[in-house]
């Protein structure tokens, strides 16, 4: 287990009254991220790219936080672009590469995504591309390579797929689907979002050619991020102002430009996860840290899982405890409509949600919108078991 009196120390916003299961909406941020954004703002709140000064730090606080993001993905220099969110990022490159494909193209999406990875894609219907549906299955809720292989076909050009629903918690083998989409002459999108806070990404490793994810669920600041192999981003047409050259790569796909206070506290991030793996006796590598958050996650969820397996009145969605399970467990209650729960909860000080997450499709088709969705517990890393114990009393109570 992670050494909680450290790790807790990082995140000023955390205290002992509240419990915080709201963790796959966002976490709290690193107090050094919050210190970084405040520094930005009170000694380099100036346009970068001029040649005084005071400029010349602006500009390398704000390289540094795309240097940050990299490393996160494993990507090369200019392999990422930075945006708001993963669904500003995700329509921008849709609109990019939408510009290099034909009439009659196709597309393949999920039913299982967040809308993020869904809806860029399916609006690209009204410009003349075909979409194709890639339906999880009913009984393990989960995608499957052979349900996609009647999919593909010479004109297919992109299949989007989550690397890890944000609402079921299984985690997928996106290496293996990458593969299988590569090989079809296609392009892959990983939605990444709900993956990226539990486990290391290497997008080189995944031999992914895109994916989202957002950092303001892994400690950060509101900041989405898109990996993309640069040769497909330079094939992207740009979606900056009309003088933007398409070889400035990530510029070109970051209109408007990043938000710099925002992503010169990037760097934050990775020296917190090496200062984590070094603090449990690690080599201070990224790779080490989420070996322990991963560690440290899968026993706090063992207990939970475990109580709400045994309770009949009580459907989980997705996996038992698992190497394939994140700490991201919903469930519904029968006879009970979801949004009567969290509040219950929030008498006892423990932080849950009700809805359908942006899972939209999943839910409704579910049919579980009538019951206002599904219960969602997440965890983050920062979390404790007396935390989790408190949860169990708690929904034992009420359940």
């Amino acid at each position: 287990m992670l050494d909680l009196s450290h790790v807790r120390s990082c995140f000023p916003a955390l205290s002992d009254e509240w419990a915080l299961f709201d963790n796959a909406g966002g976490t709290v941020p690193l107090g050094a991220v919050v210190d970084r954004v405040a520094t930005y703002m009170r000694e380099c709140m100036v346009q970068v790219g001029a040649s005084y000064a005071q400029s010349a730090r602006a500009q390398a606080a704000v390289q540094a936080g795309h240097r940050a993001a990299e490393e996160l993905m494993n990507a090369e220099e200019g392999e990422v672009v930075l945006g708001p969110s993963s669904t500003v990022l995700a329509g921008l490159i849709a609109n990019g590469l939408r510009a290099t494909w034909e009439e009659g193209d196709e597309i393949v999406v999920t039913d299982l995504d967040h809308e993020a990875n869904v809806g860029a894609w399916r609006r690209l219907e009204e410009t003349g591309i075909v979409v194709r549906e890639w339906r999880f299955r009913e009984d393990d809720m989960a995608l499957h390579l052979e349900d996609l292989e009647p999919l593909l076909g010479p004109r297919t050009r992109l299949v989007a797929f989550t690397h890890c629903s944000n609402l079921v918690g299984r985690h997928h083998d996106a290496r293996a689907i990458c593969d299988r989409i590569r090989e079809a002459g296609a392009l892959s999108c990983v939605d990444g979002v709900a993956h990226v806070p539990h486990r290391r990404v290497d997008a080189k490793a995944l031999r992914c050619d895109l994916y989202l994810a957002s950092l303001y669920k892994i400690c950060g600041p509101h900041v989405g991020v898109l990996y993309g192999r640069r040769e497909v981003l330079e094939r992207a047409r740009s979606q900056n102002h009309f003088f933007v050259p398409e070889d400035a790569v990530p510029y070109k796909l970051e209109p408007g430009n990043v938000t710099h206070e925002l992503v010169a506290a990037l760097p934050a991030i990775p020296e917190y996860l090496r200062e984590l793996d070094r603090a449990h006796g690690g080599e201070g590598t990224l790779d080490g840290a989420f070996a322990r958050i991963e560690e440290h996650e899968a026993a706090l969820s063992a207990p939970l899982l475990e109580f709400l397996e045994s309770r009949s009145a009580v459907t989980l969605l997705g996996p038992g405890m698992g190497p394939d399970r994140a700490p991201t467990i919903s469930f519904v209650v029968e006879g009970r409509a979801s949004n009567e729960l969290p509040p219950l909860l929030d008498a006892e000080r423990i932080a849950i949600r009700y809805g359908h997450f942006y899972a939209y499709r999943l839910v409704e088709r579910m049919g579980l919108m009538e019951r206002d969705g599904v219960v969602r517990v997440s965890m983050a890393h920062y979390n404790a078991p007396d935390e989790v114990a408190r949860l169990i009393a708690a929904l034992d109570a009420v359940i």
